[in-house]
Parts: C-alpha cells; sequence; structure tokens
C-alpha cells in the first residue's frame, strides 16, 4: 500500500470516527428511565477491588494452575 492509499485510509477512518462522536447524543444518559433504580456507588477501595485486584489475582491462579500442569507433564515424560 502506498502513502496515498494509507493517508485516505487514515483519513477516512478518523473523519468516520470523527462524525461517529459527535452525532452520539450522552445527553440522554442523564435522563432517568421508568424503573431505573440504581445502587450505591462503589467506594475507591471497592473499585480498585474489582476492576484492578480481582483480574490481578485471577491471573496469577490460572497462570500457577499452568505451570504446575506443565510441570508434572513434564516430570511424566522424563520417567
Amino acid at each position: 500500500m502506498d502513502k496515498k492509499n494509507a493517508l485516505r485510509a487514515g483519513a477516512l477512518a478518523s473523519g468516520t470516527t470523527l462524525m461517529m462522536l459527535l452525532m452520539s447524543s450522552p445527553a440522554l444518559a442523564l435522563t432517568r428511565d421508568d424503573g431505573d433504580d440504581p445502587g450505591p456507588g462503589l467506594s475507591v477501595i471497592d473499585t480498585l477491588g474489582l476492576y484492578v485486584a480481582a483480574p490481578i489475582v485471577l491471573f496469577l491462579v490460572i497462570a500457577g494452575l499452568v505451570m504446575v500442569g506443565d510441570k508434572s507433564r513434564k516430570q511424566q515424560k522424563q520417567g
């Protein structure tokens, strides 16, 4: 792909993204729907635990299980 086509594709993608952002209406998110009953907000500690600590712990558990399974497979091949 030459530079002219790359520039054209980039301009088209950025223009499309800009138009979508301008045409979307975030103000509609401020109006409440019938039956909308939000719960209490999360504290900073709750948010960090849910969105930072929990995924890290889950990743470590899965990685540990994979490593244990890999070690047991290597020991079976040697013996």
